[in-house]
């Protein structure tokens, strides 16, 4: 059969994706066993202002293998794919397309700018669904779903009206994180906390009444235009008799009282802290626990107000720091400033530094949702979490020191808050303006302007995409999901959020399993962004190296940080190669010969043993194969294919049956060589297949003979997709022992060719020496393999080796001895200078890396990798000085 040399990765991706998509492959629909099991998986929805990136590539691949898995394994799979409306991302990219035209969003009001919203999300939003495509990725696209879909909508009112009812959402006053840039409140998990150099300034305030002054340390001098107390420790002895005193804030012309509360700590600063009830979190738990007034200097731009003074009402807060300083140093309540490294709490999106304020938002309150969620993973250790050390921990550890979620935010793009209002003031929830409407007995109400956080509606992904809160079948046949595919860094935002309300609203758990994945770091061990401008595009690496060679370099990362490395593409793009090159070498001796399942059930001992062999290796790898992705350990599961393929598969086997499958005379044995080549390879490409989706369809598509799909697709088009995955059947291990010595044998005579320079016209004669008569005997009837494949003339096999002096020899087990006699071969006095040259240049090279390593400057300095790679090296040279002896010996 013809087959072209090269294989083409791009013809292949673009053909195979549409006809998998075209014909339902990816639907679990497709299944027709009504007692097949289920596995089902939710994409983290990727925001729908985003283009795929590492981070999506590495998430996805694994999906994919998984899913792949299971429906090869006879599951009902779906994979559900869907994207995020990502509100503060979305509206600041539409915003800024609006000032292009000379338009703000108020220019259209708010109606008009969500239009204009949906609209750009229809023409130009959504490219990731388009690059996931490229990436092979088998999500069932009919049910792709998109946050703000009127379904997905609709769950989120009908969630947040249940919670209302329950007490468990309330709009209120509170201290909220807002970022003065995008104009809207952040929850706690939304704020970077990122250290800062800055300074520590020691400000006195004088005790009313008295010449004593009272010294307070703060990073904010402008938030003292705000102070309404001063806070001591009540176990400080320094301050006890101050307590209840009276001091007059300086730059005011009002009184603040002395008091004592356990959160103070006496070591910080001078054991005297100023409180600004109304701009920071710890000072407002403060004020509310000894009744403060909340005086507000600083307005939402995050510029000082009226009651700050009219010296510096409308300053930016920075100028007004310095005004302030300026102020109390002429004053000379001033008493120091230092230098201080302290948390400064920014914007995780535009890294605006935040400003806490007072501010009427709605609220969600955690605790019982918390305790829904401690409760599971108490009870039944649920959700597993893989890797369970650190994650676990993390996970629980955060559970319990869980404050009320703000749940507003000052936009207009995203789910708008259920809430209306009616010209008295009163509130009314519902599930719609008309039920609220009826609730209030008027038509004359509105809506509250603001709309829910983000993640709001992504809590509730895994229920309310398969229809929650309708009792729909896909939410009855796969919810809860089997696993979720996740980054560390939204454990908090997402993972944990989906557990309390798939608790509180379906009773179940929404996943048993989280998979936390590595990081793609860049070559220098960076995380990549946008602003380090380090990052690697995914789709440059598709076309570079193809799709299939990028998944095989994504899946083996697994849950381990690690650096990008081209190369390891551009190797797995050689193994691509080496499939493609080994299917071309069967189909090209493929005449009279086809795929022939029952050709690997056969225990037949008449078989050869390269036969037997390899039906043991493709079993044993099979068995490893479903074990290691059960396990989620995906590096395994890609050196245990990687090692299969290349090594017993191409380098052994087809070396080993050549000879019967290139044979010019028909007969019965060259077709069935031919037949058992076409038979391992279409069960090895299946292994694969989850891995490396295209490379193996488009040659399973070629290959001739019996090659039946998984019993619940029978009725589908051929694909490698829905064939069965190989279980693994007995392996023999008598076989894989034999063919292990006959492997060590050939590979350690090609050795000594290699080392004395044996040209492969050189005919050699092999001594071999092996008391044990089984094993003798096996090396017997393969010694036209061996000779065939070590270009050796004559093999002489006895229970004791009987070898000249001048013989390379080598042990194959602690009993058996292999020797070639060098007589006749080798110029034995330039072969030992030789050889004494090489030593001499290893050794040279030995001593310049120990003399390094004794350097207290390099070990010190040098990174801990450049360490270990000379100690590795000095090792490895060890080991070849120690051969090259053996070698001179030889000689001698």
């Amino acid at each position: 059969m013809e087959i072209p040399k090269q294989y083409d990765p791009k013809q292949a991706e673009q053909h195979h994706y549409e006809r998998w998509e075209r014909n339902g492959f990816f639907a679990p629909e497709i299944n027709q066993d009504p007692e097949a099991p289920v596995f089902s998986i939710a994409i983290p929805p990727p925001n729908v202002t985003g283009s795929l990136h590492m981070g999506h590539a590495l998430q996805h691949t694994l999906m994919d293998v998984m899913t792949r898995h299971k429906r090869m394994s006879g599951f009902r799979s779906l994979w559900l794919p869907g994207m995020d409306h990502a509100g503060i991302s979305t509206q600041l990219m539409v915003s800024r397309a609006l000032k292009k035209e000379g338009k703000s969003r108020h220019d259209l009001g708010r109606e008009l700018f969500v239009e204009r919203v949906w609209t750009w999300k229809r023409e130009s939003g959504g490219q990731i669904t388009v690059q996931m495509r490229r990436e092979g990725a088998s999500v069932d696209w009919s049910r792709e779903k998109f946050t703000m879909d009127e379904d997905l909508s609709r769950a989120v009112r009908e969630v947040f009206v249940r919670l209302y009812e329950e007490g468990m959402i309330y709009r209120g006053n509170r201290i909220v994180n807002w970022c003065p840039q995008d104009q809207t409140v952040l929850s706690d998990l939304e704020v970077e906390k990122l250290p800062q150099a800055g300074k520590l300034y020691f400000l006195q305030y004088p005790i009313k009444g008295s010449d004593r002054r009272i010294t307070v340390a703060t990073t904010r001098p402008e938030t003292m235009l705000g102070d309404t107390g001063v806070a001591v420790n009540p176990n400080d002895e320094r301050y006890r008799e101050l307590v209840g005193a009276i001091v007059l804030l300086p730059l005011t012309n009002r009184e603040i009282p002395v008091i004592a509360d356990d959160f103070v700590d006496p070591e910080f600063g001078t054991g005297a802290v100023k409180v600004t009830p109304a701009h920071d979190p710890n000072d407002y738990d403060m004020g509310e626990r000894h009744n403060l007034p909340q005086v507000v200097v600083i307005d939402t731009f995050a510029k000082m107000t009226a009651d700050a003074g009219e010296r510096f009402a409308g300053l930016d807060r920075y100028k007004a720091r310095e005004k302030v300083v300026e102020e109390f140093e002429a004053l000379g309540l001033l008493e120091k400033v230092i230098d201080y490294e302290f948390s400064i709490s920014k914007c995780e999106r535009c890294k605006t530094v935040i400003e806490p304020l007072i501010s009427t938002q709605w609220f969600m309150k955690m605790d019982q949702l918390r305790d829904l969620a401690l409760d599971l993973m108490s009870r039944e250790h649920q959700p597993r979490f893989v890797p369970e050390t650190p994650y676990e921990k993390i996970y629980t550890n955060w559970l319990e020191n869980l404050r009320d979620w703000t749940i507003s935010r000052q936009l207009w793009w995203g789910h708008q808050i259920p809430a209306w209002y009616t010209s008295t003031g009163a509130v009314i929830v519902a599930r719609s303006e008309e039920e609220a409407r009826e609730m209030a007995g008027t038509a004359e109400i509105t809506q509250d302007q603001d709309v829910l956080d983000t993640w709001f509606s992504s809590a509730l992904w895994p229920f309310s995409t398969l229809g929650w809160p309708e009792e729909t079948k896909d939410l009855e046949t796969f919810y809860p999901t089997s696993v979720l595919v996740t980054a560390r860094d939204i454990i908090f935002l997402w993972v944990s959020r989906m557990v309390m309300t798939g608790l509180k609203f379906t009773g179940k758990k929404p996943f048993s399993d989280v998979f936390v994945t590595g990081t793609i770091l860049d070559a220098h061990g960076q995380r990549m962004s946008k602003t380090k401008m380090n990052g690697v595009d995914p789709l440059d690496v598709f076309d570079k190296f193809g799709v299939d060679a990028t998944r095989l370099t994504l899946a083996q990362v697994g849950t381990t940080d690690t650096r990008w490395n081209e190369k390891q593409v551009e190797s797995y793009r050689n193994f691509a190669n080496k499939i493609w090159n080994a299917a071309r070498f069967a189909l090209l001796y493929s005449e009279g010969a086809e795929v022939k399942p029952e050709l690997l059930q056969s225990t037949n001992a008449d078989l050869a043993l390269h036969d037997r062999w390899i039906i043991a290796r493709l079993n044993k790898t099979a068995r490893e194969m479903n074990a290691a992705l059960d396990a989620y350990e995906f590096h395994g599961a890609v050196q245990t294919l990687y090692h299969f393929f290349w090594d017993d598969f191409c380098d052994w086997y087809i070396e080993l049956t050549k000879s019967d499958v290139t044979s010019d005379t028909p007969s019965a044995q060259r077709s069935q060589a031919r037949s058992r080549l076409l038979t391992v390879l279409e069960h090895a490409l299946r292994l694969l297949h989850p891995f490396m989706p295209y490379i193996t369809e488009e040659l399973w598509q070629r290959l001739p003979g019996e090659k039946p799909h998984h019993p619940a697709y029978s009725n589908a088009e051929p694909t490698i997709m829905l064939t069965a995955y190989p279980q693994g059947g007995p392996v023999d291990d008598a076989a894989e022992s034999e063919m292990q010595t006959l492997i060590n044998l050939i590979s350690g005579v090609r050795n000594i060719r290699s080392e004395y320079n044996l040209k492969p016209s050189d005919k050699i004669t092999v001594l071999i020496g092996i008391p044990n008569a089984g094993l003798r005997k096996v090396i017997e009837e393969n010694t036209d393999q061996m000779k065939r494949l070590t270009g050796a003339s004559a093999i002489d096999i006895s229970a004791n080796l009987s070898a000249p002096k001048a013989s390379a020899k080598f042990l194959l087990t602690s009993t058996d001895e292999v020797a070639v006699p060098l007589e006749g071969l080798v110029d034995f006095a330039e072969e030992t200078k030789r050889l004494e040259r090489k030593k001499e240049k290893l050794q040279g090279e030995a001593k310049k890396l120990q003399g390094q390593l004794a350097n207290p400057d390099f070990a010190s300095r040098a990174p801990a990798e450049k360490v270990q790679q000379a100690q590795d090296r000095i090792k490895e040279i060890e080991l070849q000085i120690k051969a090259l002896d053996q070698s001179i010996e030889n000689l001698q």
